[in-house]
């Protein structure tokens, strides 16, 4: 064969071993950038990894008459495709823990057996706040963050549900989240007499942040439910113990159950203990601030496993202000509820609605017997050493001016 024509196959062939590398090469690039690219696909649960945990803070129109509470969830591990992940509730002064079966999507499921009946209502809780918009977008039919529509609500006559573009939100957990105190996140929002509105960051598995608004006809929108991510990270977070946070005077003013009135809860001492009598003043305003006239009300008072402490029924207050003095037994967390009957005559939620709010108290016990016995040698200490003081520090050790 010809030189030439040797140097000239060699040249093909080593052109053509080169494109074949530059290609080879540019298809692990673009294949690598696909693995880890993020779309603008979101659902419940998207993100959640093994380990992880989340904390938010709650509130939803169901649970404690609208009343916040805390609740964390650790994903521990999978087990046939569901996450095995305990959880536990922080509500003024009680803590309630127990496992989680969630779903692939993080539906709670039943059949799980670590969850206490006290724990069902908080679960419910979840449903309508954290995992509420699972009934548009599903892990297996995602929907775009960019999208024009997601839907319509239940809600007759409510705009459609739809992402608005992207701003800065700021919540108790940005930092974690964005390493910043704030995040971009894709605004969801709808209208109804009132915009309702959530955040959500591109791969974290649930919204960050929400405001939103029941359906009424008549009155103002009560809060359906809202959230903020207080924190997020790896390991299993520590359960508090049974009581973490004595609550402090004054609590509120909260909203009634559908938005229409707030009730203020005081009381003193601060500090409640068994055998003690406390005085409770309750403040009754409209949704403005402004004192409600002649109101017809109930106040009841219960421990933690729902019996009836105290019970005040068909009081009245002629300027939406009242003291009551309770004196306790038993110490524990307790719940303090104020229903309002009527306002100047006229049923309060127009005699179809329960107008009330739960307000969450703590009578601190007294010493135990170890603490007493502490406190006994310490007094003891304290006057030995008066007396040793009055006497002399020589007189007690002997008359060093003798040595």
């Amino acid at each position: 064969m010809p030189l030439v024509s040797v140097m000239t196959s060699a040249r093909f062939f080593a052109y053509a071993l080169m494109t074949l590398l530059a290609a080879s090469v540019l298809a692990m690039s673009f294949s690598a950038r696909s693995a880890y690219a993020v779309d603008n696909l979101w659902f419940p649960g998207e993100g959640v990894k093994q380990d992880m945990y989340v904390k938010y803070r709650l509130q939803e129109e169901s649970t404690n008459d609208n009343r916040p509470f805390e609740m964390t969830i650790y994903f521990k591990e999978q087990v046939d495709g569901n996450w095995m992940a305990p959880a536990f509730v922080v509500d003024q002064g009680r803590v309630i823990n127990g496992t989680l079966k969630l779903a692939a999507n993080l539906q709670a499921l039943s059949g799980g057996g670590g969850v206490p009946p006290q724990m069902s209502t908080y679960i419910s809780a979840y449903h309508g706040s954290i995992h509420y918009l699972d009934a548009f977008t599903t892990k297996n039919e995602p929907l775009s963050l960019t999208a024009g529509s997601w839907g319509k609500s239940a809600s007759i006559g409510a705009s459609e549900v739809k992402p608005l573009g992207t701003e800065k939100v700021s919540f108790a957990g940005a930092e974690d989240v964005c390493q910043a105190d704030s995040c971009d996140a894709t605004l969801i929002q709808w209208h109804k007499g009132v915009d309702s509105k959530v955040w959500i960051v591109n791969e974290f598995p649930y919204p960050v942040k929400a405001l939103t608004y029941a359906d009424v006809t008549t009155g103002n929108a009560p809060i359906q439910f809202a959230l903020e991510l207080l924190d997020t990270g790896t390991g299993q977070p520590e359960v508090p113990g049974s009581v973490t946070d004595i609550p402090k005077p004054p609590q509120g003013p909260f909203l009634t159950s559908r938005g229409t009135y707030e009730i203020e809860l005081d009381w003193d001492p601060a500090e409640i203990r068994p055998e003690g009598a406390v005085v409770f003043g309750v403040t009754m305003t409209d949704s403005t601030g402004f004192p409600l006239e002649r109101v017809n009300y109930d106040v009841t008072i219960k421990d933690s496993g729902g019996n009836m402490i105290q019970e005040f029924k068909n009081q009245n207050a002629e300027l939406g202000l009242a003291t009551h003095e309770v004196t306790f037994d038993t110490s524990g967390p307790m719940t303090v509820t104020v229903t309002l009957n009527s306002i100047s005559g006229a049923p309060a939620g127009g005699g179809t609605f329960t107008e009330a709010v739960d307000f969450g108290i703590v009578v601190v016990p007294e010493f135990p017997v170890s603490a007493a016995i502490i406190a006994a040698v310490i007094i003891g200490m304290v006057a030995l050493m008066t007396r040793a003081k009055s006497a002399g520090f020589g007189g007690l050790f002997g008359n060093r001016n003798a040595l």
